[in-house]
């Protein structure tokens, strides 16, 4: 299979022009040509880390079909790999999720647990009867092989005991949901964590005499996981984090709820009623409950709030999730490399989507 006549952007090489040849699940060869014309945008398919659902299939109670319809899903927008994202729950039900995600193979590299060990005056639209400490006990219980990822409040009592044991696991931690001090946010990236989940959502705000996590998060070198939706952040700000913390330390994520790609109306997010009114879900009280956002529109609207390089969006669409989650063998156009690639036309918009060199859509 080839891809000929293409601008190909490339996250370490940059733009150029040429053809892609594909054999055997991977990219065999990449042909620099001076075409002076083309059609497409060829990049490295996209990464979300931090999805809890789509199209009414829910992360807390998809079955394993269900999990790889939504796999199947992703691929119209772009994605070829994703990680199931849980709520604050109970340990039976966060048991429950890893059960069904565990041979569904695909497109899902792993699971993000956020929460439950979280603040609860940050508690945002995760359900407070199920917030808790964390415990090495029921970290031991819950961590199996497919849990890449956990969002935890550094200020949680039992925090800084357990984080030894999440990394011996190899589970990147990222801090989120959370009031902890500029201080505490230091602690923490000095012990080697060093992400935020949904900045600056859901944390301490910036302020002049205590900068918070927000200025943790701007000032610390930080990667960071935003909402590009245009609702959880204003478009001036995406492009004061864009100029500020520069493309390398972005991660795109969507958070998604279980509206995203359906219509206005009544939906449901770890057990709490939700009500999605022109795309934006909120709780009865008006707290924001995750997003509808597609992955693909999360990408048009950040080329849109900072008219970053291709190469740059390459980066904070796909290649910075992978490689900060150690995963070095996607993310890049570039021989043997799993050929898992977006065809975008000049709009952005998606016209294929290759998945271990497969046309999927």
């Amino acid at each position: 299979m080839n891809l000929n006549r293409v601008l190909i952007v490339d996250p370490i090489k940059g733009e150029f022009t040429g053809d892609i040849e594909i054999k055997d699940k991977k990219i065999s060869r990449v042909i620099v040509k001076d075409y002076h014309k083309y059609d497409y945008i060829v990049m490295p398919g996209f990464v979300d880390t931090h999805t809890h659902a789509q199209k009414k299939i829910d992360t807390m109670s998809a079955s394993t079909e269900d999990f790889k319809n939504w796999a199947k899903n992703n691929f119209s927008y772009g994605v070829t790999s994703f990680f199931p994202t849980t709520v604050s729950a109970s340990k039976e039900e966060i048991l429950s999720v890893l059960k069904n995600t565990k041979n569904v193979g695909l497109s899902i590299e792993g699971v993000h647990l956020e929460g439950p060990f979280l603040n609860l005056e940050k508690k945002g639209a995760q359900n407070p009867d199920f917030i808790r400490n964390p415990s090495l006990e029921e970290l031991e219980e819950i961590i199996e092989e497919q849990v890449k990822l956990i969002t935890m409040a550094p200020e949680a009592e039992g925090f800084f005991e357990v984080i030894n044991y999440l990394k011996e696991k190899n589970v990147k931690i990222s801090l989120g949901h959370s009031i902890a001090t500029y201080n505490i946010f230091k602690r923490a990236f000095q012990e080697g964590i060093n992400r935020i989940t949904h900045f600056p959502n859901a944390i301490t705000p910036l302020h002049h005499r205590e900068i918070g996590g927000t200025g943790a998060g701007f000032l610390l070198n930080f990667k960071i996981e935003i909402i590009c939706d245009g609702i959880h952040l204003s478009p001036e700000f995406v492009n004061l984090v864009y100029k500020t913390k520069g493309a390398n330390n972005i991660i795109l994520v969507t958070d998604s709820m279980e509206a995203a790609g359906l219509e206005d109306g009544n939906y449901n997010l770890g057990g709490l009623d939700v009500t999605v009114k022109n795309k934006e879900a909120r709780l009865k009280d008006g707290t924001i409950a995750g997003s509808t956002l597609l992955f693909n529109e999360g990408v048009k609207n950040f080329k849109k709030f900072t008219n970053c390089s291709f190469q740059e969006l390459s980066k904070v669409s796909s290649y910075n999730a992978l490689i900060d989650l150690g995963i070095t063998n996607k993310g890049r156009i570039e021989t043997g490399y799993f050929a898992n690639l977006v065809v975008l036309n000049k709009d952005l918009d998606t016209i294929q989507t290759i998945f271990e060199g497969v046309i999927t859509m």
